[in-house]
């Protein structure tokens, strides 16, 4: 009888997925590659950015001293605007942190594929995001050599925390996604830092990558471990995506006055927070890859499902939007529907529509196909995101908080050069950490990536190690 190979069809090509590494680049191609990052000569642009956010971080710390021995009245913050720039700019960096444990964790668990080449950076800009963050709270409370009361410890004076303040769950939240995120990203870092052990030309880099490597060989016992932990991890960080702005939005939620009093807030901080999160990964990642040398690996796939994400997140956003207006409307409270009345219509109008513009206007754009694919109009417009995100908590915090319900009560609130120039230096910090992450660590998870490739494929035709597969 003779045997009937039977030889796959192709779909057609308006059917056909863009590759996740295009030019069929090999399993060597990829470790030289993102190798060559940290083990060439410091780049121009690398200094040209470092040196400019380590003078930013550095006014940061001046920043932080001198609020410090003074008081919190140098920033703007004042009756009836108790919350100001701390909180807003709180809230925004805690959202910016999203996008990371997103990519890690929810779509690994969905068996995403095109996460595995930007996963790695959206995971240490979560972490850098949340290390910004973190400095507000800490510093919002005044008196900051008492933060240690925050923590569940027993004193003499029975002073214990007040847990039925959503302030207080923010500690435990934002603290145990910080801890989480770190350990998700340190343990997928780990095969790729025996890469870079095995690659070490000195001492010095061969026995701290050996050190933090923890011994990887890449047998099938360390692999077996490694995925287990990945896997608990990951399943442990996916509920706080969900869990940390749901909380955070609950600091305006579980109060009584209008324009906070409201249960949309979760979701929709939760899907702001993502919307924002995936505008930071683009505006990050877009040059990178052109600096970097990394088109084939953050390929125009990756940047077309991204604006995807961040088009489904902004329609959740503008919807939350309509439905708050709406309810106002409907409530029947005439409190509730001249806080809304005074978002659009008042002195702060500027920040409403900005916030509308940058929000549901600029990312229906990303329908269009051309748009998605054209880099610098991407690059512009997921700055734009993050804009109207930093608009949002705005309008939230500061146009419900400046007219009370006693027109005596009423005021407009500005900022100080403290305030403005602080919120600088937490960018400096957070492109300092960043930068030094790029310099040091492998910005793509080269292990992950090769994985996704058709030589990793055994029933491809290029998986058999003929061409280049075997590496």
């Amino acid at each position: 009888m003779s045997e009937h190979v039977i030889h796959p069809v192709a779909p057609p090509a308006e059917l056909q997925r863009l590759p996740l590494v295009t030019n069929n680049r090999s399993f060597g191609w990829i470790s030289d590659r993102v190798a060559a990052i940290v083990e060439g000569k410091t780049p121009w642009w690398w200094w040209v950015a470092f040196v400019p956010s380590a003078l930013a971080a550095g006014w940061l710390l001046v920043m932080l001293a001198y609020q410090i021995s003074t008081g919190v009245g140098v920033w703007g913050n004042s009756h009836p605007v108790m919350w100001g720039w701390d909180i807003i700019n709180f809230v925004w960096w805690i959202g910016i942190g999203h996008a990371g444990t997103l990519i890690s964790a929810i779509l690994f668990l969905l068996r995403q594929r095109w996460r595995t080449a930007v996963n790695r950076a959206a995971e240490a800009m979560t972490i850098f995001a949340v290390m910004c963050a973190g400095i507000y709270p800490a510093l919002h409370v005044g008196r900051v050599w008492f933060d240690w009361w925050l923590f569940p410890i027993p004193t003499s004076n029975a002073i214990w925390p007040q847990f039925r303040s959503p302030l207080m769950w923010d500690v435990f939240a934002v603290s145990t996604y910080f801890t989480v995120s770190l350990m998700f990203w340190y343990v997928g870092l780990i095969p790729d830092l025996a890469v870079m052990r095995d690659r070490a030309r000195t001492r010095i880099r061969q026995f701290l990558y050996g050190l933090f490597s923890l011994g990887w060989t890449g047998s099938n016992r360390h692999w077996s471990n490694y995925e287990k932990a990945y896997l608990i991890l990951a399943g442990l960080s996916t509920p706080l995506v969900l869990s940390v702005h749901s909380i955070v939005s609950l600091d305006f939620a579980v109060s009584q006055l209008p324009g906070w009093h409201t249960t949309i807030f979760p979701p929709y901080f939760v899907a702001g927070a993502i919307f924002s999160g995936f505008g930071m990964v683009l505006t990050l990642l877009i040059p990178l890859r052109k600096l970097c040398g990394l088109e084939d690996v953050i390929t125009m796939r990756h940047i077309d499902v991204m604006c995807k994400v961040t088009l489904a997140t902004g329609s959740i956003v503008g919807y939350a939007y309509g439905m708050e207006v709406f309810i106002a409307w409907y409530s029947g409270s005439p409190y509730e529907r001249y806080a809304f009345i005074n978002r659009a219509m008042g002195p702060f109008a500027w920040g409403y529509w900005t916030m509308i513009i940058c929000n549901v206007v600029v990312p229906q754009l990303f329908w269009f196909k051309r748009i998605r694919h054209h880099l610098l109009i991407v690059w512009i417009l997921s700055i734009l995101v993050n804009v109207g995100m930093w608009f949002e908590r705005f309008v939230i915090i500061v146009i419900s908080l400046h007219r009370d319900f006693l027109p005596s009560n009423w005021g407009y609130y500005l900022p100080t050069w403290v305030d403005i120039t602080t919120f600088l230096g937490t960018f400096g910090l957070f492109f300092t950490l960043f930068l030094l992450f790029l310099r040091f660590l492998p910005m793509i998870a080269i292990s992950e990536v090769k994985g996704v490739i058709p030589q990793a494929d055994p029933h491809h035709p290029l998986g058999d190690g003929s061409k280049g597969g075997a590496h």
